[in-house]
């Protein structure tokens, strides 16, 4: 049997694609290693993702399984100095304004039954292991759970292997961020504390002077913490994950006062987060999506939203493809060279979050701000990626600003010594806090 696509990955991206060729009459095998429901980080979504939920036909199953609901992002300092809520009903360029906070395991599950539902062939417990092209079609060899080999034929492969990064290894493209090796220590708590109304459901980022925090809700209980510190740091701290953990978010007032009433539902994790590209996201009859094409740093919670964008836009060049008899070759450079740019966009982002510069100018935003750059960075951080001219030169003209402020400063310096705050001041609006 000759299969019209076969996708490597059950994630979002894998049955984003297998979604979209299946309900476009496709024949599509998906290969997943794990069996679902599984764990998994990455909990925060962005508000574009909706647009593909819609197409998805799949929007109806997240409202009901009572997700929560994310309206914005907020960014603190450790010590609370200083405070940046954003809300993406207020950027103006922002075209989707609601996002959703989801526990992975239910959420990539429900998208995986999905692409099931929809007519794709989905195989859990099943490791690829080769794949070869002949430049007329793809051979795919993969082994289930007990020692059974196959191998799969078909005209295009779609590599969404997440950070596995299958054919990005076999064929050696994968180039690591120098300065972004960083590790992950994560758990879920309970008790973790958030604030009240709407902006309950934001994701709370805490930045510390060479470490952050994340803090998202999941359920009215339950909250997904971790921190990203160097891989330095980890390895000469000499403690286990817990104690790393538990000491670096007591040395904060912020975290402490969130933390305060938390219990752990889980020992804490470690995870590399070494952001990576592959020099190449195509190759004859293959194209690679989300993390198969690079990953990011988590800290603007990019990574399902990229996964599902890219798996959206390869799942229609395989189809236009196919149903002009062709290899799509040309499409394909057009895919790589608008991945790569969107990547450019966030990798830019998470470079600058790391410096002093751009920290100082994005939580200090001008409060005549006449040339809208805030509704610009707004927007990009709700996943606008088609915004065009209007975006781009406020996006420039943001970047200008930092390396200006970098030789002359033109917003106050920021200082992250934490001044032991009383808890019960940590959170409180003031007049140090702005809203956005």
């Amino acid at each position: 049997m000759k299969y019209d696509a076969i996708i490597i990955g059950g994630g979002p991206g894998g049955s984003t694609a297998a979604t979209y060729l299946a309900r476009a009459g496709r024949k599509v095998l998906l290969l997943e290693k794990e069996h679902f429901p599984r764990f998994h980080i990455g909990e925060s979504l962005l508000p574009y993702n909706n647009g593909i939920f819609e197409e998805l036909g799949v929007s109806d199953k997240l409202a009901s399984a009572g997700f929560h609901k994310k309206y914005g992002a907020q960014f603190h300092l450790s010590n609370s100095s200083k405070t940046l809520k954003l809300c993406f009903r207020k950027g103006k360029y922002t075209r989707h304004i609601m996002s959703l906070q989801v526990e992975r395991s239910k959420f990539d599950h429900l998208l995986l039954n999905h692409s099931r539902e929809s007519g794709a062939e989905v195989r859990e417990g099943w490791t690829v292991t080769k794949s070869t092209n002949d430049q007329q079609q793809i051979t795919v060899t993969a082994r289930d759970e007990s020692g059974k080999v196959e191998t799969f034929e078909a005209h295009f492969l779609i590599d969404a292997s997440g950070r596995g990064n299958f054919t990005g290894n076999q064929e050696n493209l994968r180039e690591i961020h120098p300065h972004l090796k960083k590790i992950s220590l994560f758990g879920h708590f309970e008790g973790v504390r958030f604030d009240e109304g709407e902006s309950r459901g934001d994701t709370c980022v805490i930045r510390f002077e060479n470490k952050w925090f994340w803090l998202i809700p999941l359920t009215e209980s339950k909250g997904s913490v971790g921190v990203v510190m160097e891989q330095e740091e980890f390895i000469k701290a000499r403690q286990t994950p817990t104690e790393l953990f538990e000491r670096i978010w007591k040395s904060s007032s912020h975290m402490r006062h969130r933390m305060e009433n938390a219990r752990p539902l889980m020992d804490i994790q470690a995870t590399g987060d070494f952001s990576y590209y592959n020099r190449k996201l195509i190759g004859p009859r293959l194209l690679r999506i989300g993390d198969a094409a690079g990953f990011l740093d988590p800290i603007f919670s990019t990574g399902v939203f990229l996964a599902m964008y890219s798996a959206r836009m390869a799942a229609l060049i395989v189809d236009k493809a196919l149903a002009t008899g062709n290899d799509g070759s040309k499409a394909l450079i057009k895919y790589e060279k608008k991945i790569f740019k969107a990547l450019n966009y966030y990798w830019e982002m998470v470079e600058g979050f790391y410096t002093r510069p751009f920290m100082e100018i994005f939580v200090q935003p001008q409060p005549r701000d006449r040339a809208r750059l805030v509704d610009a960075i707004v927007a990009l951080l709700a996943g606008e990626l088609e915004g065009g001219w209007k975006i781009e030169w406020r996006r420039w003209l943001f970047f200008i600003l930092v390396k200006i402020h970098a030789r002359r400063p033109i917003v106050p310096p920021l200082s992250f010594a934490d001044d032991a705050m009383p808890a019960e001041a940590v959170c409180a609006t003031n007049a140090r806090q702005i809203s956005l």
